[in-house]
């Protein structure tokens, strides 16, 4: 094999492996119980395993307090390490905690040391804090959230805790719905961060024509909303999926084949190119639910996972797409208190909304889908240092679930848009997987 052949199969491995894709973890069960290590071990086994993908080896954290405790690390950093499953770290900022978050995440780092911290894609300070403290927020019950500049003061403490730490160069980024970040009265808080977390649900975006067809349209559209004022830095999808169960959303129908769906549309052009944590891999009982597999764990899916026209290899060539079709895009405006536009959010149930605990314990608290960024193809680096440690974690998208530019124009037209979207939260993987498989190809050719 020639020299630039084994350099360009380096290249195609190093761009499958560009963006993690994963699921949300909760601190603990619905019914309130506590999420253990074992726990964790099974819930990070079972993604790994499951029927009709792969490459699903993230797992998006929304407390480093294990339950229970005031201040002891979570225990799914044990099993992180145990499953090399790569971590989004999750600080919970409202209703005062942010102390005891930091000492745990400073005791994580001093226990487990660089076993844990070449794990960690990044570090969510804040869950949805600026959408619970704005209008639409207040007006659903959503819970206690936080002023921007409250917010801010968290983000700098994170950042001086973990300075000359292992975790120094870890990016620092916050997680919120779309029209959280398009309200000019939180654009502070872009300023201090290295990308945007945000969580997209069409399914509660009851003022507009939210049913399964217009889906990927309206997913779109937050997408560009929310790149148009991301200053440039890199969005990762922290939330999205469509329930199995429940009762509808104005014209969102929960089912499983729309869920299947809103997987091959919008999930399938995700994974492989930006950094993706679906909700959820399982629920408990929850209505609506969103659980991919069901009430019980298992490795077989309510629907097939396989992505239309994927391959071997993920890719991350896609071009930008503009949001078309039914949307009737909502402006984000309001006063200092947050965002008084978007979706309206309905249909939570009691304990699923995003007061303190049940929030932080992985609840679905929100609504409104959140927008990314468009594509130019080539993984980008966050603005920042880049994410810590050598890879263990392959949270690899060379799995048959990637193409997110494979989408062809015989699928319907949501999928055609699906296809063409793509963003810009690719490139965050510890660098040791990419060196590896740039030197595994040259030592190949030597070889050779």
């Amino acid at each position: 094999m020639q020299m630039k052949q084994i350099l360009a199969l380096a290249l195609s491995i190093a761009s499958a492996e560009a963006a993690y894709k994963g699921f949300n973890y909760g601190s603990t069960n619905e019914d309130g119980s506590t999420r253990y290590k074992a726990d964790f071990v099974s819930q990070f086994k079972n993604a790994k395993n499951l029927v009709g993908t792969s490459g699903f080896t993230s797992a998006r954290l929304y407390t480093m307090i294990q339950g229970g405790t005031t201040n002891t690390p979570i225990e799914a950093i044990e099993a992180a390490i145990e499953e090399e499953t790569s971590l989004l770290l999750g600080l919970w900022t409202s209703g005062g905690g942010i102390d005891n978050e930091i000492a745990a995440l400073k005791s994580a780092i001093s226990t487990y040391g660089t076993s844990f911290t070449k794990l960690v894609v990044g570090i969510s300070v804040g869950s949805e804090d600026l959408y619970r403290n704005s209008v639409t927020g207040v007006e659903s019950d959503a819970g206690v959230g936080m002023n921007p500049e409250d917010l801010i003061k968290c983000i700098e403490s994170v950042k001086t805790a973990i300075s000359g730490t292992s975790l120094s160069s870890a990016t620092i980024g916050h997680v919120d719905t779309w029209d959280a970040w398009t309200n000019s009265s939180n654009s502070a808080v872009i300023s201090e961060i290295d990308w945007l977390g945000f969580d997209t649900y069409p399914y509660y975006q009851t003022t507009d024509e939210n049913d399964i067809d217009n889906a990927q349209a309206l997913f779109d559209e937050a997408v560009a909303k929310t790149k148009a004022v991301a200053d440039g830095k890199e969005i990762w999808v922290t939330e999205t999926g469509w329930p199995v169960t429940g009762d509808s959303e104005n014209e969102g129908v929960p089912s499983v084949a729309n869920a299947k769906k809103y997987w091959d549309t919008v999930g399938c052009s995700l994974f492989g190119t930006t950094n993706t944590w679906w909700y959820i891999q399982q629920d408990y009982g929850a209505s609506p639910s969103f659980g991919i597999v069901g009430e019980t764990l298992s490795t077989t899916p309510l629907f097939d996972l396989t992505c239309p026209n994927s391959t071997t290899t993920s890719t991350s060539t896609a071009s930008t797409a503009s949001a078309t079709g039914k949307t009737s895009g909502k402006s984000s405006t309001g006063s200092s208190t947050g965002s008084s536009s978007g979706a309206k959010v309905s249909g939570f149930s009691a304990g699923r909304k995003g007061n303190g605990t049940a929030a932080a314990s992985g609840f679905r608290s929100m609504t409104a889908s959140v927008p990314l960024a468009s594509a130019s193809g080539s993984s980008s680096t966050v603005s920042g240092s880049s994410s810590s440690g050598s890879g263990s974690s392959s949270s690899g998208s060379s799995s048959s679930s990637g193409s997110s530019g494979s989408s062809s124009g015989s699928s319907s037209a949501s999928s055609a848009s699906a296809s063409s979207t793509a963003y810009t939260g690719a490139a965050t993987r510890p660098a040791g997987s990419i060196f590896g498989a740039v030197v595994a190809a040259l030592a190949l050719a030597i070889a050779v």
